[in-house]
């Protein structure tokens, strides 16, 4: 089979990785890929929102199965220009990816279909939702309607802050279109959780369960990021929460979905928190996450490209998904100054002591290649993602790899995974 990959992260390099693993596969292209993704496939030089010239790509390189990495080209409908055409495509379509792309759709869905979640008031005009913030106790979130590339969401402490937080999204458009509407809801505590499943829309199979680390910085403080590094399987998500997580937040959504005529097939990503309460949904993502793929698939024993060809083809009830029972931890490198301004084009050093080993690998995000050498080229640079036997020695081995790593700038927080060494049977989370 030829293989077309979509997107340039750490979460493609890890399906590029995963799918060069298949006897299947013949040929991977990627668009546009990084600078590790081009050992394993063939990058071509066309942008994710570039959905005609990607068909073209398919045509042209004779593509059996397309997989969409980020969720701008699943915005942008691209599962529905390919399948329009009747290529074969990994993802939802425009209609069901709105769970991702609207957080208002996401939650009338919630509401509808009794998936549990935080109390909310959805707000398109800006001096009603700033009269009803003068209303409200503080700690409570904020958060952008549309797509805002995991930073649209917003804890406030109190009202001023409130107030600025209200007219950088509404008035001053800070994350464009995407803060035409807004919601705001009420905080909740607790360990958040990620949990993701293949679905062909009718049927689906769970991905083991992962904790992503958003913060910048070490023990959860500073600025929301698209994830600085993550560990999986998580030890305080036994198997009771599981599966009432699959019976009463996965199985209405999918069943939902499919009768509100937006049937939905490829990865259903749910970002959980475990309340005193139960498990509520704080948002759901329309395709696999990242950094939480980079951990997941390292213990996927099963061949990916049949899950996805399984998926795409809405037989997935015919295929039986196995899981090593190691753990994985995924530890993020990102540019000094990130998720704010960075500067780009840092050599990196030591990725060659890194290659050919058989417990750590590292998947490329933010680089490219320059005069033969590898360059910074966004905020998260690098993830790098050790397994083994016990959590503390997937933590110990990623550590190990991160610091034979060097750019001008590097940055990363040293205490992933560590929420899961503190757990202990029977304590409440």
């Amino acid at each position: 089979m030829n293989i077309l990959v979509i997107g340039n992260g750490g979460r493609e390099h890890t399906i590029v990785w995963k799918l060069s693993q298949s006897s299947r596969v013949d040929k991977i292209y990627c668009a546009p890929g990084n600078a590790g993704i081009a050992s394993q496939a063939e990058c071509l030089d066309i942008k994710v929102e570039d959905i005609d010239g990607l068909f073209q790509a398919a045509r042209d390189k004779k593509i059996d199965l397309t997989v969409v990495g980020p969720e701008i080209p699943l915005s942008l409908g691209i599962v529905n220009h390919f399948e329009k055409n009747n290529y074969p495509i990994f993802g939802p379509t425009l209609e069901a990816t709105e769970i991702e792309s609207s957080k208002v759709f996401a939650k009338y869905i919630m509401d509808k279909y009794q998936v549990p979640t935080a109390s909310y008031r959805v707000f398109k005009d800006y001096y009603q939702a700033l009269l009803y913030l003068q209303q409200q106790s503080f700690p409570l979130v904020i958060k952008a309607d549309g797509l805002a590339a995991g930073k649209g969401v917003l804890i406030i402490e109190d009202l001023p802050q409130a107030e600025k937080a209200i007219s950088q999204i509404m008035k001053e458009h800070k994350f464009g279109k995407a803060g035409k509407r807004v919601i705001i809801e009420e905080f909740l505590t607790g360990e958040e959780v990620s949990m993701l499943v293949f679905t062909d829309g009718e049927y689906f199979l769970p991905i083991t369960p992962s904790q992503d680390h958003k913060k910048i910085s070490d023990g959860d403080q500073g600025l929301n990021t698209g994830g600085m590094g993550a560990y999986s399987p998580v030890p305080f998500f036994d198997n009771k929460t599981q599966e009432w997580v699959l019976k009463s937040i996965f199985q209405p959504v999918i069943k939902g979905m499919k009768k509100e005529g937006r049937k939905f097939k490829g990865v259903l990503y749910a970002g959980l928190i475990l309340t005193k309460e139960g498990p509520k949904v704080l948002e759901f993502n329309a395709r696999f996450g990242d950094p939480e793929t980079q951990v997941i698939l390292p213990g996927l024993k099963t061949d990916l490209i049949e899950i996805l060809c399984a998926t795409q083809e809405e037989n997935l009830n015919q295929i039986k998904v196995e899981w090593t029972n190691q753990s994985s931890v995924c530890v993020v490198i990102a540019s000094g100054g990130y998720p704010g301004k960075y500067e780009k084009g840092k050599t990196i050093v030591g990725l060659e002591d890194l290659l050919n080993k058989q417990d750590t690998m590292v998947f490329h995000a933010g680089t490219e290649k320059k005069n033969d050498k590898i360059v910074t080229s966004g905020g998260r640079v690098l993830g790098v993602t050790s397994w083994a036997d016990t959590l503390t020695g997937a933590i110990e081995k990623a550590y190990e790899g991160v610091n034979k790593i060097h750019f001008e700038k590097g940055y990363y927080r040293k205490d992933i995974g560590k929420k899961g060494l503190n757990f202990s049977p029977g304590k409440n989370i």
